[in-house]
């Protein structure tokens, strides 16, 4: 079926409320997902994006029930990836030599998905048009790598519909199309799901994309996503979202995620979740056991906090695997502007919480004191935990953490001190950031990193495409420098730290 957008503009994609696992299995679709097809029967008629390949045929039998395909005159392909342009050979088969407008990395893309080198590619670069006749025209915008290189964004002038690719998007099904029309709470949480899980990492380039739209100066009546609704009512909200979360978001809130081999981490989670809420209970505490828990909601919960802490047994002086796998994928999302620390359970060893620090350290995040408890905690461990929790929250805390009355924690260790037989005292020890007494330096002409495409800036060798010579330090480098794979500014390039442990 087809949907009516906007004046001569429909929507013509194709729902899938069974799908639950995109990119592989590394995003759980809990709530389904769309593949949004639009349809613009101008003077010239245009069809923006197709449908995910599994698809192909439901979609063709839809589109020429709407259309003679023979009258589509051009084809954008915003983005090459299976779920946009899986349509694209099915229906080519149809409308052979039909022009396809794309960015150049998207041509690279498409064949390699179709292995058609020979379709009649037409490339577009940033403020390229597209004359629809009736007075109004499609003007392209490159965003490369949000979230692939091939990526980019389609304006249409008169009706003023940003046809945005993946960004403001989420996977979200439902058989109405506008965000007026469903539940906004639902619909929100499924944004954020989108960004934390997908658009993290590019942070910087949704802020430089999304003031070079703004920069326009044209009116954004609706803007028509790749996944999920329409934005027709107050389409800004979603622009002015994006730029909260890419600007170092944080609430009020620590996430704890663990993995346990005897349930004795899990006992320091939650001990340590009790000690937090004793100081502080404004904060959101939310706990989770990785092998039992939907990853992309820790994912999303890491996102928006201000810390998070990492517990894991020891297992064969490593920590537990799917803890190592979470870290792996935070890493990779590049989160900005939190606290982290790790704790967990050992016994005849405790590398586990030596792999977790080093981890969190790799991923940016300004690491805590960590806590590491031998063997089942026994009544003055957990007691230990508990103190733990509650120095965190002191430490963590956005705002001077409310006075609280802790004389219970106190009565409960004059009671445990009564009631536990006379034992050798289980080990629990607090592990300071380089305890052993090394300071880290950094190297003032170190590497930069481009943290939007990863490509990195080594001094020795300079950039001498862009006139900058070998041995130039970053603080030489022009303030017009662009990045070489991405295209953009210095702004977006973060130091690579080495450190050098110094007595």
């Amino acid at each position: 079926m087809t949907i009516h957008v906007k004046n001569n503009i429909s929507w013509v994609g194709q729902r899938d409320w069974e799908v639950r696992d995109f990119h592989g299995t590394e995003f759980k679709t809990e709530k389904g997902t769309s593949y949004n097809s639009y349809l613009i029967q101008e003077e010239k008629t245009v069809l923006i994006d197709t449908v995910d390949h599994k698809f192909c045929y439901e979609f063709i039998q839809q589109l020429e029930l709407e259309i003679d395909l023979n009258k589509i005159d051009y084809i954008v392909i915003n983005h090459a990836e299976e779920d946009h342009a899986g349509a694209l050979a099915a229906l080519l088969n149809k409308i052979p030599n039909t022009p396809i407008y794309c960015t150049e990395n998207a041509i690279d893309s498409i064949v390699g998905h179709h292995h058609q080198p020979d379709w009649n590619f037409n490339v577009v670069k940033t403020g390229d048009s597209l004359d629809l006749g009736n007075g109004k025209q499609l003007v392209f915008i490159e965003t490369p790598m949000l979230h692939w290189p091939d990526s980019m964004m389609t304006y249409m002038t008169g009706d003023a519909v940003l046809f945005s690719n993946d960004a403001f998007g989420q996977h979200y099904c439902d058989e109405r199309l506008f965000n007026d029309e469903v539940d906004t709470k639902e619909l929100m949480d499924q944004c954020l799901r989108y960004y934390a899980n997908i658009l993290t990492p590019f942070s910087a380039l949704v802020t430089a994309k999304i003031k070079e739209v703004l920069s326009l100066n044209v009116p954004v009546d609706m803007i028509a996503t790749a996944h999920g609704v329409v934005w027709r009512d107050n389409p800004i909200q979603i622009i002015e979202q994006y730029l909260t979360w890419a600007d170092k978001y944080q609430e009020d809130r620590i996430t704890i995620f663990y993995d346990s081999m005897s349930n004795n981490t899990r006992m320091m989670a939650d001990a340590i979740a009790q000690g937090i809420h004793e100081v502080d209970s404004q904060v959101a505490v939310k706990v989770f056991n990785v092998a039992r828990h939907d990853k992309n909601e820790i994912l999303s919960n890491a996102f928006i906090s201000k810390g998070v802490l990492v517990g894991s047994s020891t297992m064969n002086n490593v920590m537990m695997p799917k803890v190592a796998g979470m870290l792996e994928e935070i890493t990779g999302l590049r989160f900005k502007n939190k606290k982290a620390a790790a704790f967990g359970s050992y016994g005849w060893n405790g590398g586990a919480i030596d792999r977790i620090e080093s981890r969190l350290e790799d991923a940016g995040f300004e690491r805590f004191e960590s806590l590491k408890t031998k063997w089942r905690p026994d009544g003055k461990a957990i007691l230990e935990c508990r103190e733990y929790g509650r120095m965190i929250a002191r430490e963590w805390a956005l705002t001077s953490a409310p006075a609280t009355d802790v004389s219970a924690p106190a009565a409960n260790q004059a009671v445990l001190e009564q009631a536990v037989p006379e034992q050798e005292p289980q080990a629990v020890e607090v592990v300071k950031p380089m305890q052993d007494g090394a300071v880290v330096q950094f190297s003032p002409d170190t590497s930069m990193l481009c943290t939007v495409c990863q490509w990195v800036y080594d001094p020795a060798q300079g950039e001498p495409n862009q006139d900058v010579a070998p041995g130039t330090a970053w603080s030489e480098v022009p303030d017009y420098f662009l990045c070489p794979e991405c295209g953009l500014g210095k702004d977006v390039f973060e130091e690579i730290k080495t450190k050098k442990a110094v007595a």
